[in-house]
Parts: structure tokens; sequence; C-alpha cells
């Protein structure tokens, strides 16, 4: 298997930088996910990594080794595309057994005609179709391999070109967003199927998509790209718990996060929207954004709740997403809540309110700040005062 390493790396097009100075270590045997919104420079970084791209600046290094100049065959990793890239005319056996066929056959035994006089031939197509037939039952693939791909599904096409890539044996897979042609229901399904993939394998994954779902529950570790930088590196529970930068803690996390205009006092206490939070940080005073996930929100009066009315509910099953629209803010606050509450009605006064630990907040350069609870004392005394 293999590490990959990538320092400094840059890429321009025509004086546009794309990529702006890449710093990462994918650890062997490490599945990681290059997230962020289209056209932040993962797909570019990708095809970097796989020799499809020369970089502008930087070096990319595979177990050590630099591979700068080196041709995508040469540096043995597998790349399984958005389209799928499968031959049309031909059958599923012979999609499979295509790179292999490249690599172990000589250039006379591979011409149609004259090949098949070749006196090792024979001998090749054995172990290929050892190989296939190998990977195909692995992928649940066995009864398809005279199918040609046009007979097929979007999820059995999609593991036709991931046998591929496995039956190559290459030292790390890189995966540029697979699963967006397929419909909702089969991502998910394929997403388990990626998983238990890797944890069969144990080779290193690179897996490239905007679908942060497809990130956070598959992938031990994901990097977060914004305008050619990666901003957060980290598992994927840091992240969406801790996020480092404003724009991780909006990207990240589905539905959005809401984001409150905010104030650091002169004492250092903060406030959103004109209220006062029991909260403290060491931040130099001036405008925040605080920050809380929809699930922390919790509906009724309390310290510092917010008043709205109700705009829209959403009914989703297992969980109600209520849209609150209030004062000074252009978009609604998100609330999500179990369906098995009372929920309020479209058009009703409600109130908002979240707890300290839910508070993620951000000072006006989008970096983030520690906030505190006050110490037990202060509490006593602020609730005697109030």
């Amino acid at each position: 298997m293999a590490k990959i390493e990538l320092n400094g790396v840059r890429k321009t097009f025509d004086q546009t930088a794309i990529l702006k100075g890449i710093d990462l270590t994918i650890e062997d045997g490490e599945f990681i996910a290059l997230i962020g919104p289209s056209g932040c420079g993962k797909s570019t970084l990708l095809r970097i990594i796989a020799g499809l791209e020369p970089q502008s600046s930087g070096e990319v290094r595979i177990d050590g080794v630099q591979v700068d100049g080196v041709r995508p065959s040469a540096r043995n990793l597998a790349m399984v595309f958005q389209s799928y890239a499968l031959y049309p005319h031909l059958s599923v056996f012979d999609n499979i057994a295509v790179p292999l066929r490249m690599r172990r056959h000589s250039a006379l035994a591979r011409m149609p005609l004259i090949g098949r006089l070749h006196p090792e031939r024979g001998r090749t197509e054995r172990g290929i179709r050892e190989d296939v037939e190998r990977v195909a039952a692995q992928l649940e693939l066995a009864a398809l391999l005279k199918r040609k791909p046009g007979q097929l599904s979007g999820g059995q096409r999609q593991r036709v070109a991931v046998g591929r890539a496995i039956v190559r044996q290459p030292v790390g897979f890189l995966f540029d967003e697979p699963l967006s042609n397929l419909d909702a229901k089969l991502r998910v399904h394929m997403r388990a199927e990626l998983a238990q993939l890797h944890r069969q394998l144990k080779a290193t994954f690179v897996y490239v998509t905007h679908d942060q779902a497809e990130a956070m529950t598959m992938s031990s570790r994901i990097a977060v790209m914004i305008e050619g930088n990666i901003v957060q590196i980290g598992t994927p529970a840091e992240v969406y718990e801790n996020p480092r930068d404003i724009r991780v803690a909006e990207f990240v996390g589905s539905p959005k996060i809401n984001a409150m205009p905010g104030v650091i006092r002169e004492d250092r206490g903060l406030e959103v929207l004109g209220r006062q939070l029991r909260l403290n940080t060491t931040a130099a005073a001036g405008r925040c954004t605080v920050c809380v996930r929809p699930e922390r929100m919790e509906l009724g009066p309390g310290p510092g709740a917010i008043a709205g009315i109700v705009t829209h509910l959403e009914h989703l099953g297992a969980e109600a997403f209520i849209h609150v629209k209030v004062d000074r803010i252009d978009l609604p606050l998100l609330a999500r809540v179990s369906p098995d509450q009372q929920l309020p009605e479209i058009g009703s006064a409600i109130q908002l309110g979240f707890s300290a630990s839910a508070v993620r907040a951000f000072d006006a350069t989008g970096k983030r700040i520690d906030v505190t609870a006050p110490a037990r004392s202060e509490r006593v005394r602020e609730k005697a005062l109030g």
C-alpha cells in the first residue's frame, strides 16, 4: 500500500491560482475525503496525485519516492471517475480485464489477429481470467460478466469501474465523485459498499466529493478545501463539532449551521441579536458571528431566547425542521426537532434557545474564538442581579 505526501503543491491556469500551496500527508491504508464547494480545486489536486495533471510547483511523493514527472501508469494508482469510463462495446469481463491485458501482454500479443497465435497468450489469459473472476465474485458481478455496460444499472456500472481498479492491485485508489450520477437510494447503498471494500482491501483511498454525507460516513479523515486551500483536516466528528473557520462551519453539516450576528463587549461578554449570553471570551472586543447547529436549537423560553415567527415546517418522518424568521437576520433560523413533540403552526410566534455548549463563535475574520461559561459564583451573582 502507499503513503502519499503533498508538499507545497500549487497549480495555476492562465495566471489564476487554483491550488495555493497544499501540504497534506495521507497515511498508508487511510481513507481520506477531500471535500469542498465546486471550483475549490479538489479534483485538480486528485489529478495531480494521479499524474494526469502536472503541478506548477511543489512535489508529490508516494512511499517516500518523488513522482513528479512520472507517468500515471508508473505511479501504480487506480482512479475511478465520475463517468465510470467503461468501454460500451466490451463485456463486463473485458472491461475489468483491460488493465491486466495492457500490463501482461506484449504489444505483439495484443494485436487482434496475430496476437492469438502468440505462444504465451493462452497462459496469460488464464491468469487474467482467474483474477477477473476473483474480483467479480468480491463485487457480486459474477453473473454479469457477459453483459455490456448498456445492460447494467448505474450501481452495477459503478461496481465494474471499481472492479477494473481493484484487479490491478494498485498501491492506492483515487475516487473522483464516483457516486454523483446515482440516485439518492443507490448512493446510500454504494457508500456502505465502498466503506466495506476499504476495510477488506486495507488500501489507501483518496476520495473527492462535494457531498459531505459521503465524506462523513465513509472516511477516517476529511480535508475541507476552500478557494484552493485546505482550511481544516480532522476526523468527521472533529470537523463537524469543532470547525476552526466559519467557512468550514457553514459548509459541513446538513442542514446548514445557524449563523447570527454577535458582539464581543469590552468586558469580554458575548451578545447575539442584542441579547446577552452567559458566555465570556478572551477575544478582543468587536463584531463576531455566533453559530449553533439546528439540532442544538431548543424550543421555548429561556435565558437569551430569540423570538421569531414560524415561516415553514418540514416533516421528514424521523425528524422535522422548523424555519423561524428573526429580525435582523436575512435567512431564517432552523431548528431540527423530533416530530413526536408538539410542533408550532406556521405563522405562530416562537422562541428559540440554546445551551452554552452549543455555541461556536467566530471573529470578524471568520476564525474560531473560544467561549466559556462564567464561573459558578459569577452565575449566581448574575442570577441575583437579573
